[in-house]
């Protein structure tokens, strides 16, 4: 089944998405927030919206763009993410994303999509962007580009970390973050998971994003996420729930930051990233 490359340069139509302050509470309990970060759980302090809440918003039009290549859903892989914040997102609106396909590349075993996507609020002023890129194996070998080389994030040779973060996620960690939006039942129903060729259901991607954005606010961003303004980064493996994950970053220049995710296994599960500090 060969995918539509006629979507490149395509916007749609707007996207709406309402949410509230539960949603973002439910979002920050999904991506592991704990009883010392009340500030995102309590409605009596506003509360305060991680910055990796961009995702939700936004994923319907990563499904979307999904359906419309006409690919095998099951060939189907969600290979980076990045979210860009303009300004804090609100503890509760209405917001609307416009997405469109930048360039669908030839990468030989399959062909990479790249994406970016603008929500803005009721008055049309922007709060975030996402950009993804979506992998379909498979699909490769049409003779197109092969695009712009992906961008390398290595930590220094042999320094120090500049903060660590250790956490466990728990067994239940996919059902919660689930709950947010994406209920692709690989991350909830043994026998999908089977099917996928897993042995039991995965964690989500974007929730062990969560987790090294939570990271990244307590490490670098003195708990201020109007701090972060923009991370991104490339899913490098696959984590289950109850694994423990290790947020590092090291310092660079003009205020960023090269993070790596590693499981208890020091397996490395999200590589290339990079976050901007403010």
């Amino acid at each position: 089944m060969a995918i539509k490359l006629d979507l490149v340069g395509k916007k749609s139509d707007p996207i709406p998405f309402a949410y509230t302050w539960k949603d973002t509470v439910l979002y920050a309990l999904g991506v592991g927030a704990k009883v010392d970060e009340l500030d995102y759980l309590y409605e009596g302090r506003g509360p305060k919206v991680l910055p990796t809440f961009a995702v939700v918003p936004s994923f319907v039009s990563m499904i979307t763009v999904a359906g419309d290549l006409g690919a095998n859903p099951m060939m189907i892989l969600h290979g980076e993410q990045k979210i860009i914040l303009h300004r804090a997102i609100p503890a509760g609106a209405k917001l609307a994303t416009v997405s469109e396909v930048k360039g669908i590349y030839d990468k030989g075993k399959g062909a990479l999509v790249v994406v970016e996507a603008r929500t803005a609020d009721e008055k049309g002023e922007a709060v975030f962007d996402n950009v993804f890129s979506i992998f379909v194996r498979g699909e490769g070998g049409f003779g197109g580009d092969r695009g712009p080389e992906a961008v390398k994030a290595d930590p220094p040779a042999g320094a120090a970390p500049d903060f660590e973060v250790v956490e466990a996620t728990t067994r239940e960690q996919a059902l919660l973050y689930r709950l947010s939006g994406d209920v692709n039942p690989l991350h909830a129903d043994p026998n999908m998971a089977k099917f996928g060729g897993f042995d039991r259901p995965i964690l989500h991607g974007l929730c062990t994003y969560g987790f090294a954005g939570r990271a990244l606010l307590k490490g670098a961003c003195g708990g201020d996420p109007a701090k972060l303004r923009s991370f991104g980064a490339r899913f490098a493996g696959v984590v289950f729930p109850g694994d423990t994950l290790t947020t590092r970053g090291w310092k660079t220049t003009n205020g960023q930051y090269v993070v790596t995710v590693t499981t208890q296994e020091g397996k490395l599960v999200l590589t290339s990233a990079i976050a901007e500090i403010g």
